[in-house]
């Protein structure tokens, strides 16, 4: 099934046409006049991963219903062992649209200066109303001449860990850039997160020291406890012999 996204407004964008019967130089734009023959609009326009190796990677399309119409979708490439598209056929709604994630799996090598030459391709076609993607006949794609088939080209790009760390990088500089205050606050909050550090360290003395403390008082009481029945013991033994000592012989 087709996951649907909320609508979005229309809002003009520049895309550049991978097909080889147009120059490379002609731009449009999504949902104005330079793009009314297309069904169905792709953002963005070419697949980027950040390449690993044994490391699985993927990549959201976002498709857009461009007419008043049911249209059907389908994703080909020219590498199926290698990518995992889901979904890869579909049909959006009228004015709606949907996201197809692409995964590359692990790959065991590397390819030569991280350069792809795989390539995607997107199909769309006007379907009958209420039409869903269990009802689309097996000739639904096929060029028979009795119907308009669209296509998209896209292209593949790899991109290396470092790479998108640096672009991350500069994204934090240009945003401490463009917020002056950003250090000074994380500053503040360094030195609460010490303040409170050095508070609990205090605590735990403090509660190690009326521990030790009433260990001590507990030792003192159980000596003197001790030490007066002793001293009990001998009275009561002074006693008893004094009294033998002072009784008449019976002789």
């Amino acid at each position: 099934m087709v996951h649907r996204i909320s609508q979005l407004p229309s809002v003009p964008r520049q895309t550049s046409d991978l097909g080889g019967d147009k120059p490379p130089s002609v731009t449009h734009f999504v949902m104005t006049a330079g793009d009314a023959n297309q069904l169905i609009s792709v953002q963005p326009n070419d697949l980027k991963f950040i390449f690993e190796l044994d490391k699985p990677s993927f990549c959201n399309l976002q498709l857009t219903n461009n007419t008043d119409d049911h249209v059907a979708f389908k994703v080909k490439t020219t590498s199926p062992k290698k990518y995992f598209v889901r979904p890869n056929t579909g049909v959006v709604m009228p004015r709606d649209s949907c996201i197809i994630r692409v995964t590359l799996q692990a790959q065991r090598e590397c390819p030569p200066d991280m350069q792809c030459k795989d390539k995607f391709l997107l199909q769309s076609t006007i379907v009958p109303p209420n039409t869903d993607v269990e009802d689309l006949p097996a000739d639904t794609f096929n060029k028979d001449g009795t119907k308009e088939i669209k296509e998209h080209k896209l292209k593949v790009f790899y991109e290396s860990p470092s790479g998108q760390a640096n672009s991350e990088d500069g994204g934090l500089k240009s945003f401490e850039s463009q917020t002056p205050d950003a250090n000074s606050t994380i500053q503040h909050l360094k030195d609460e997160r010490n303040a409170a550090v050095r508070q609990t360290v205090q605590l735990q003395q403090e509660v190690d020291f009326l521990k030790r403390q009433r260990k001590r008082r507990n030792n003192t009481g159980f000596s003197f406890m001790f030490a007066s029945f002793v001293g009990l013991i001998g009275i009561m033994v002074g006693f008893l012999l004094n009294l033998s000592m002072a009784s008449p012989s019976t002789e």
